[in-house]
């Protein structure tokens, strides 16, 4: 597996890249100080399966730069690392098309885990992701879904465990990604109605009411989706 590790002090990127190789074998890192360096090293090298890039960066900065990750390699897991951690910044990652967040305050023991629930196409998010999220007021059974999804949730939850039926499980993948309507139709090859329909359908599954509560909530329920 090939992973690039995005930052400009080489002191944490050697740090890192120790402390990654228990993740799995064979592992190739590559390592840059930019996001103009780590573009080089893709379009020589081809694409990796993993970019951990931080957010404060020079030049082009973090955010934009897993817009461009999303853009040109958007087969490649992106993970934001940074130093701040708070519920904005860590939602403006995720919607910008992050797969996970890590702050790089985390005990050492939380990446390796973190790191495989991302690659077994989950998404990661901190503690600090989950400050103030308000459920929206709903009866009982519209409570049903996220009872169910609660009771699988230590060991991770998959989107069938949701009542999700494969092409709604797809719609959901893509906005976690942060991909907008548009970009779901064309992928999937899908009217505008139906990629409404199957949004409405997955955001009740979670017991939500907006997108970003649904990153949130699947990042609660270690959500993870088959294949990849």
């Amino acid at each position: 597996m090939n992973v690039l590790l995005i930052d400009d002090h080489p002191l944490f990127r050697e740090g890192l890249a120790l402390l990654l190789q228990p993740l799995v074998a064979p592992l190739v890192i590559w390592q840059a100080g930019s996001c103009e360096e780590g573009f080089a090293l893709l379009e020589a090298q081809g694409p990796a399966d993993l970019v951990l890039i931080d957010m404060a960066l020079p030049r082009m900065q973090g955010l934009e730069g897993i817009g461009q990750l999303r853009a040109h390699w958007p087969a490649t897991a992106v993970v934001a690392l940074s130093s701040s951690d708070d519920r904005d910044t860590v939602l403006h990652c995720i919607d910008a098309g992050a797969m996970g967040f890590i702050p790089k305050s985390s005990a050492s023991e939380v990446l390796i885990p973190a790191l495989k629930l991302i690659l077994a196409r989950g998404i990661y998010l901190p503690p600090s992701a989950f400050v103030d999220v308000r459920q929206p007021a709903a009866d009982d059974s519209a409570k049903a879904p996220a009872t169910r999804a609660a009771s699988v949730a230590p060991g991770g939850c998959t989107p069938q465990a949701l009542g999700l039926s494969p092409r709604q499980s797809e719609v959901l993948y893509l906005i976690l990604q942060g991909k907008a309507a548009k970009l779901i139709e064309r992928e999937l090859s899908l009217s505008a109605s139906t990629v409404k329909a199957h949004t409405s359908a997955v955001l009740r599954a979670l017991n939500v009411t907006t997108r970003t509560q649904a990153v949130v909530a699947a990042g609660r329920l270690g959500l993870r989706f088959e294949g990849g």
